[in-house]
């Protein structure tokens, strides 16, 4: 299975080094996925090829136009494609949503700049709105590339060992749990004698009760969730 990523940007140099290194350049040289960035400025119209304007009713900052990003979007839209637009009123991204998406095909991230977007473009042209988290970014191509990199990891294939993907903090309720490697003594600093017994039912007993109280210190909330849901 491939995914595909088409990024609608100002500014694509931001995520070109990142979408070419490391495992992203791998699994794109392996055909696990395709990713790209586009200059939405391509497909503005004028001298100056302008995507923004003043917003109608007044108010600090500019809004993206409209007319460029509808014919950026209809010019790379396909029949089994989904349109993602990054913006911080957007519902939360988690491993849930993004193992989800990886079941697509085909996903336009749309990357929001100023005040965001013309409202119409919100309405008519994009199928889900997803926030990276609660802030602010300049812009929304960063955004983009924490969804590509996050969605890619579900992607078979894409992390070679499987196993780790449910072993990860926030792939279930809690938290991830410490890890430890050689040596064994660092520093005066040891490794817990549990990891070094060779009990595995006991370092998963040892693991979970990490993860618990970690959660229960860091992030109370993801317990609430639990318990209502």
């Amino acid at each position: 299975m491939k995914i595909e990523f088409d990024i609608l940007t100002l500014f694509p140099e931001m995520v070109e080094g990142f979408l070419s290194s490391s495992m992203m350049g791998r699994a794109q040289s392996a055909g696990l996925i395709r990713a790209e960035a586009h200059q939405l400025r391509d497909w503005a119209s004028g001298k100056h090829r302008k995507t923004d304007e003043i917003p109608y009713g007044g108010g600090a900052g500019m809004v993206m136009k409209p007319e460029p990003i509808f014919e950026g979007v209809e010019a790379l839209r396909r029949e089994d494609s989904k349109v993602i637009y990054l913006a911080p009123d957007g519902e939360p991204l988690t491993s849930q949503i993004a193992r989800g998406l990886a079941t697509e095909k085909h996903l336009i991230l749309l990357s929001g700049h100023y005040e965001g977007v013309d409202q119409r473009v919100r309405d008519t042209l994009v199928d889900r709105e997803v926030s990276v988290g609660d802030y602010v970014l300049t812009n929304g191509t960063l955004a983009a590339a924490i969804l590509i990199d996050c969605v890619s990891r579900f992607v078979p294939g894409f992390l070679g060992d499987e196993k780790s993907l449910t072993e990860e903090s926030f792939m279930d309720t809690f938290l991830g749990f410490p890890q430890y490697t050689r040596p064994p003594e660092f520093r005066g600093m040891g490794v817990p004698e549990v990891l070094l017994s060779g009990d595995h039912a006991a370092i998963a007993k040892w693991r979970r009760e990490q993860q618990i109280s970690k959660t229960r210190s860091l992030r109370p909330d993801l317990l609430e969730k639990d318990e209502t849901s």
